[in-house]
Parts: C-alpha cells; sequence; structure tokens
C-alpha cells in the first residue's frame, strides 16, 4: 500500500492570509478518518520528526494533516524559516482559529475523507487552540494534546503588561535560530476583547469529542501537572503520561534520523490505539 505525500499545499484564508498545509494518507480508495495535527509557539509543520509522525500515521490508515499558522513567521514561499517577524508579531489566537477552521473546511471536503470522523492533535500551545476548536465545532470527534497548555493567558502581567502597553511590543528570545521575536501588543488586546471565548477551561469542560491527554513527566517548557488539570476538568478524558518525556518528546529540529524518537513513537502508537478504539 502506498502512503500519498502532498506537501506545501497552498490554503487561502481571506481572513488572515495563504498558508501551507500538507496531506500523507495511505492509497486505499476507502474513506479515511482526518486527524488534523495544530502546531505550538513557534513551531511549524516541517518542525523536528513531525514528518515521520505523520507517515506512522497514514501508515496506520489516517488522512493525516499538519500545517503552518499563517501568522507563524514562516511563509509560502519559505516554509522552514522565521523569515517574517513582521506576520509572527502580529499573531493572535483569533487568526489561529481561523486559520484552523479553514484546514478543517479544506480537507473535509476531500473525497479521502471520512468527514464523520474528524480529530484534532494539538501541540503545546496548539493544545489550547485545539480544544477550543473542539467545543466550538460539532464537527470534531477525536482531540487529543500533546504536553497542551491549560489556558491560553500566558501573556506577562502586572508592570510587565504595563511596560508592553505602553512600548507596543516585547521580543522573546528563540533559543535555536537566535532571532528576536517581536509580539505586538494587539496580541493581549485581541485575547481581551475576546476572554470568553478563549477560556480553554471552561471550552475543555464543554468539549463533546472523545478525549486523550498525553504528557511527558519532565516537561521544561508546559508542567505536567497542566495536563492533570485538564484531566480532572473533563473526568470522561484519558490521561497517558510518559515517564522522563521532555516538551517535544524526544524531538529536535533538526531531526536527522530515519526513526521516530523513543518517546514520541510512544505518543503516536497510544494516538493510533485510541483513535482505533474510539473513532
Amino acid at each position: 500500500m502506498g502512503i500519498v505525500k502532498k506537501q506545501n499545499i497552498v490554503i487561502s484564508n481571506p481572513e488572515t492570509r495563504d498558508f501551507l498545509a500538507d496531506a500523507f494518507y495511505p492509497e486505499n480508495g476507502s474513506r479515511l478518518p482526518l486527524v488534523i495535527f495544530v502546531h505550538g509557539y513557534k513551531g511549524y509543520k516541517d518542525w523536528g520528526a513531525w514528518n515521520l509522525m505523520a507517515e506512522k500515521f497514514a501508515e496506520a490508515g489516517f488522512f493525516f494533516v499538519k500545517f503552518n499558522f499563517s501568522h507563524n513567521g514562516t511563509t509560502v514561499g519559505d516554509p522552514l524559516n522565521f523569515g517574517d517577524l513582521e506576520a509572527f508579531g502580529n499573531n493572535n489566537y483569533s487568526k489561529e482559529l481561523s486559520d484552523l477552521g479553514m484546514v478543517i473546511d479544506y480537507f473535509a471536503a476531500d473525497h479521502a475523507v471520512h468527514k464523520d470522523k474528524i480529530v484534532l492533535i494539538g501541540h503545546s500551545r496548539g493544545g489550547g487552540i485545539s480544544i477550543i476548536k473542539t467545543y466550538e465545532d460539532e464537527r470534531i470527534h477525536g482531540l487529543i494534546t500533546l504536553a497542551s497548555v491549560d489556558t491560553l493567558d500566558r501573556f506577562p502581567k502586572n508592570e510587565a503588561l504595563g511596560n508592553w502597553k505602553e512600548e507596543g511590543v516585547y521580543y522573546v528570545m528563540n533559543g535555536r535560530t537566535k532571532q528576536e521575536m517581536p509580539h505586538y501588543y494587539q496580541f493581549y488586546q485581541d485575547y481581551e476583547k475576546d476572554v470568553h471565548r478563549f477560556d480553554v477551561e471552561r471550552a475543555t469542560e464543554m468539549a463533546k469529542a472523545h478525549f486523550l491527554i498525553i504528557h511527558g513527566t519532565n516537561d521544561e517548557s508546559v508542567p505536567v501537572k497542566n495536563a492533570e488539570h485538564l484531566h480532572l476538568l473533563h473526568p470522561n478524558s484519558e490521561l497517558y503520561l510518559i515517564e522522563n518525556a521532555d516538551h517535544t518528546f524526544g524531538s529536535r529540529e533538526p531531526w536527522e534520523q530515519a526513526e521516530l524518537p523513543a518517546d514520541l513513537n510512544n505518543v503516536v502508537e497510544k494516538c493510533i490505539d485510541f483513535l482505533k478504539e474510539k473513532i
């Protein structure tokens, strides 16, 4: 059975701008469950071992999609680098939810997709976005979070927030690329304007989909207590902790090995088992 790989598909979102998506799926003629991977903060679709992850899902019988948010700092012409820091600085949660909705619309219409079997897998901040979208969009039947945040209120507080408002921008160093990544104050204004919508805790409680929560116990970026909190909010969810796993489950950028890192392979196998049972 061959695996089809359609990479760098251009998706146009009139509310944001054009962005890229990839689709990996087996060529077997049947309608397949649609699994959409949602990257996190400072992430992108080709980071680390995500391509190997996509192949493994496709081999297991899923139509697997990953995509770049329109304002994640990459561009249609250069998806592998943060070449548009102005766009990165103008990103916000409204844009990310709009992009994700466009991805669902685009691929749910594909003849190879079973439109009644749609799953989101969100990593880190993408987990929070995926939880909200699952609550908002009744087409989503499965939700998996990987190292997810339990709140999108991850902004500077008190004096730092005042400084951000006054200066209009603050910068975060990208440890890998050494770029100073800008965050314009519009990001916080967008959040405040729609704070009820962006309430991850409320969305977790209200979401109707089958829900699997995966987290590493040695996550250096998002503490494991975030996963435990999500599980408490949604008692019908399944919590799966991976001992000593880090925030990216052993993956790094660049990932030059032919196999998935052991922890990420564990993640993917758990996801596949969960989806085959539930979806």
